[in-house]
């Protein structure tokens, strides 16, 4: 776990350090952080994506999994209560305008990615922390950038993803075979539309909701889980 450790720790300390250069951040330069944030995320996850379709079995099953996943998602309102949360912390002085997006966007920035699901994997299996080390590295200098955007609120992210790593972690001490390459590749292609359409509504071209889409990727888990139980016979 030190690889997911060091990762968790870079986002608090890159997060406290963006809040201390918050104040003497303008607002132009907010926007310009902004935006280039919401470009990164469009790069990213299309990225992702385009990488990892041509390796899918189950061409598909993304599709099916953005369309169970946003009306599960939308029948639990998972963006509206996100948001209401959020909206406390904000009368509370602890939050700011836009620390709902923000939040969404960094949690899947974070955890969404191959570095970051591959990660622990190869840390449990191997005992290797290079794509960890990495990853913390490239977090750290995100997190001082949302920091300085949104504020202190944004170290909320920091427990999402030691508990999301550390679940691809333990799931690979257990058991191997537990996280094939096949269903690596389906979460990465949902994870990835996920980060595009966080992405699109940085830039304010949508809001695509996309908290409420995070149950999406929990179709290709439950469809290979389904596959693995009768033996292959899924098509």
């Amino acid at each position: 776990m030190i690889g997911t450790i060091v990762n968790t720790a870079t986002i608090i300390a890159g997060t406290i350090i963006g809040t201390l250069l918050h104040r003497g951040v303008k607002e132009k330069y907010k926007e310009v952080l902004y935006t280039g944030l919401g470009l990164a995320s469009l790069a990213i996850g299309l990225n992702a994506t385009i990488s990892y379709l041509p390796k899918s079995e189950y061409p598909v099953l993304f599709i099916i999994s953005l369309a169970i996943g946003g009306v599960a998602g939308t029948a639990l309102d998972i963006d509206g209560r996100f948001k209401r949360l959020v909206d406390r912390l904000k009368k509370s002085g602890q939050g700011d305008n836009r620390l709902a997006d923000g939040l969404a966007t960094a949690i899947l920035l974070y955890c969404i990615g191959p570095l970051s699901m591959l990660g622990p994997v190869i840390s449990a299996l191997k005992g290797d922390h290079t794509f960890l080390f990495t990853n913390a590295t490239l977090d750290f200098v995100s997190s001082m950038v949302f920091a300085s955007t949104y504020g202190i609120g944004m170290i909320l992210a920091a427990p999402v993803l030691f508990c999301w790593q550390g679940l691809f972690w333990l799931t690979a001490r257990i058991s191997s075979t537990a996280i094939s390459d096949a269903l690596m590749a389906e979460l990465l292609i949902v994870g990835g539309l996920l980060i595009t359409g966080s992405g699109l509504s940085l830039l304010n071209l949508k809001d695509c909701k996309t908290l409420n889409l995070l149950p999406a990727l929990l179709v290709p888990v439950v469809w290979f889980l389904v596959d693995w139980w009768f033996g292959g016979l899924v098509v």
